[in-house]
């Protein structure tokens, strides 16, 4: 995945995107007013190509075993995973598509998120010889 722009589809809803796969926002987001019975959390959405070479290539057993491997140590209260796709233009102006996948992480709060959230973008994109991993994190209301 070289950038992650334009729109993604993930389980049947499509998201808009713009932009540089990774790109990250410098504003501080306060937290939000959460109501009676949830608390003010803030959740992270990894956005991993399954493209090789521009050729479709990362399986399911394979995914699932960097999951296993790479961000259950990380992130062990537990993640959600989506079936995805996405789109961007790529050289020469030229539509790209694959498959993707989509994990939703609602972060603990301790200090050291942005480092293991990193760890697991750079493993993913070393073992499946990937550009980029975009990375969503905003607050959100969460009740468990």
């Amino acid at each position: 995945m070289k950038r992650l722009g334009a729109v993604i589809v993930a389980g049947g809803i499509a998201l808009g995107l713009t932009g540089l796969a990774g790109c990250v926002s410098t504003t501080v987001e306060q937290p939000p007013a959460c109501p009676t019975g949830q608390e003010a959390h803030r959740t992270a959405q990894l956005f991993f190509g399954r493209n090789i070479g521009g050729k479709p290539g990362v399986s399911e057993t394979e995914f699932q075993k960097f999951i296993d491997e790479q961000i259950t140590p990380k992130f062990p209260d537990g993640l959600t995973v989506i079936d995805g796709g996405g789109q961007w233009r790529g050289d020469e102006n030229r539509l790209i598509r694959e498959s993707s996948k989509v994990v939703m992480i609602v972060l603990p709060t301790t200090r050291d998120v942005g480092g293991r959230l990193e760890a697991v973008r750079d493993a993913y994109k070393a073992r499946f010889h990937q550009d980029s991993v975009l990375l969503v994190t905003q607050a959100a209301c969460v009740s468990f």
